[in-house]
């Protein structure tokens, strides 16, 4: 059995490789991370860097070879050592709006069991990354130093053993570029942690104990001592050594005499060890569903609140535009006309209603996953459940839903005379229907946000996510055939019949656009009517959200 505390974690990889015979992005590497050491990964472009680091990571398996963690398969056990690596990506794992200590507070909670002393970890970590009179500034107010050093404190919390970091000085100045490696350095050594970081900043490699230099396709070139490094290549500086590797032809070369070094045999094959067949029996803590999505909400709300100018803008864009469609028709009054030229209006402007709610609740969850793509990468490979994270996303826009149907309910009351005889009371029911609309757009965002790649793409899809709402919402034209089969997929068509049975459409025109209902003609005032949309609006937000959280399960580690 193998202790169940870990003081050292000791990295293994044997003969990784990944890719086809034709291309391969790693080529059978063997190389071990010592205990106590600073480890660079370098190389040009295309030597498949942060791809290694993937595979070191587990988030990305290899079509060949094994990786150990002190003799024991990294793959077969991950869930033990998920924790006891960090791991700091190319982008920010904090978010903007918050501030360094509340960024700290935060991953602290969800990454360490329940009755840590989370203030004093805080502290601690402040301190190791010189960070403890920035405490409390802003993420989006710091230096892109600053910002880095705050990443590396939250892998820091929980005190991880073998540290992996992609380009964490990428855009730095040379001042910051040395103290970061120092930072690092300091780490490695004094609390003897396995430190690899990917660079190309070759001015600070020489302070590092080993250098693993790889070549186009991930070839290993070489893997030692930086002087040794220089010997090997008979160059006076690591920018000389780039230079040399420019051909497939000299990168296989140097490969080849590398295998048959005494460099080899003194840094690869001695440091080989039979694998062990020992059963892990330490346990990994962890937190409660409850408990991580408590800790979301918290982080979810602050962010929220933090962003005024949003926060305001996606409660008033609603009632500003149904005030502007008041202005544009004055002297109708559609929900009580007499006049059949205006009663016909009624349905158009139940529309606007419906376009409204889309809008606002597209437009505010369009990116909210996206946007975290980098955070909630690595808070889910640590330990974080997809229905504590996804849980609070609908939660709070839940909240803020509710608040953004009340101003909805009361611009239409205000400024639009209710019918004579309405299914229910005139505000109560514009905002159940107004809420309805808002939750199922915000959980097809939601949806959207969950496959899209970044937030450019995201926001280039919400015209093409609005344009059939309108089309097939039932309200412009008589929909048959498959036209009426693919209103059944929208929130418009079910969230316009539930506005136009509370108002009565049908009562006041009778010969407008139609849809097929299961209980009488659409829009009549009905409960059957009322609750069946209501009904479908319902199943339309279940459906997305449990296909996001499928499409955040696919996204997950694959060992």
């Amino acid at each position: 059995m193998v202790n169940s505390s870990i003081d050292s974690i000791r990295l293994e990889a044997r003969e990784i490789t990944l890719g086809s015979k034709r291309k391969k992005r790693l080529d059978n590497l063997t190389f071990t991370l010592e205990p106590g050491h600073l480890i660079a990964i370098v190389g040009g472009s295309g030597a498949g860097k942060s791809t290694l680091m993937r595979v070191l990571l587990g988030n990305e398996a290899p079509t060949s070879g094994t990786i150990h963690l002190n003799g024991v398969s990294l793959r077969e056990n991950y869930d033990l050592f998920r924790q006891q690596i960090g791991y700091v990506p190319q982008d920010d794992i904090v978010h903007p709006d918050l501030t360094v200590e509340e960024s700290l507070y935060c991953a602290a909670k969800l990454r360490l069991p329940a009755g840590t002393k989370i203030r004093e970890v805080v502290d601690r970590t402040l301190d190791r990354i010189q960070m403890t009179d920035r405490r409390r500034a802003r993420i989006t107010n710091l230096s892109g130093g600053q910002r880095k050093r705050v990443s590396i404190g939250v892998e820091l919390l929980a005190d991880p053993k073998l540290f992996l970091l992609d380009e964490p000085t990428s855009g730095l100045d040379p001042g910051l570029d040395r103290a970061m490696m120092e930072l690092l350095l300091n780490v490695a050594h004094k609390d003897k942690r396995t430190v690899a970081v990917v660079t190309h900043a070759t001015d600070n490699i020489s302070i590092c104990d080993r250098v693993l230099f790889l070549g186009r396709g991930g070839k290993l070139c070489f893997y030692g001592t930086p002087k040794e490094t220089l010997l090997f290549f008979g160059c006076g500086s690591f920018t000389e050594i780039y230079l040399k590797l420019q051909t497939d032809e000299k990168i296989e070369f140097y490969q080849t005499i590398y295998r048959g070094s005494t460099y080899y045999r003194a840094y690869v094959t001695a440091y080989l060890q039979p694998p062990s067949n020992s059963i892990l029996s330490f346990t990994t803590p962890q937190s409660s569903l409850a408990r991580q999505w408590r800790i979301c909400c918290h982080r979810q709300l602050k962010l929220t609140r933090r962003d005024r100018v949003n926060l305001f803008l996606s409660i008033l864009v609603a009632p500003i535009g149904i005030g502007l469609l008041k202005v544009a028709i004055s002297d109708v009054k559609p929900f009580t006309a007499t006049v059949a030229s205006q009663a016909n209006s009624a349905i158009q402007v139940l529309l606007v209603f419906v376009c409204a709610c889309l809008w606002v609740g597209l437009s505010g969850s369009l990116q909210e996953i996206v946007k975290e793509k980098a955070i909630y990468t690595r808070e889910r490979a640590v330990n974080l459940k997809i229905r504590a994270y996804l849980g609070a996303k609908v939660f709070v826009l839940g909240l803020l839903a509710s608040v953004q149907a009340g101003f909805i309910a009361y611009a239409i009351a205000y400024l639009f005379v209710a019918p004579t005889n309405p299914l229910m009371t005139w505000e109560s029911g514009m905002a159940l229907a107004s809420f309805l609309t808002l939750v199922a757009s915000f959980s097809l965002g939601l949806l959207v946000s969950a496959v899209v790649g970044n937030g450019s793409q995201a926001n280039s899809l919400l015209p093409l996510l609005l344009i059939p709402q309108i089309v097939f919402s039932g309200a412009l034209f008589k929909l048959d055939g498959i036209a009426k089969t693919i209103s059944y997929f929208t929130i418009s068509r079910w969230s316009i019949g539930a506005f136009g049975t509370i108002a009565d459409v049908n009562t006041l025109a009778p010969n407008v656009t139609d849809l097929p209902f299961p209980f009488g003609a659409a829009y009549s005032r009905s409960w059957g009517n009322l609750s069946f949309s209501l009904s479908m609006l319902l199943v339309h937000i279940g459906v997305y959200i449990l296909i996001s959280a499928w499409l955040l399960s696919k996204k997950d580690i694959v060992r």
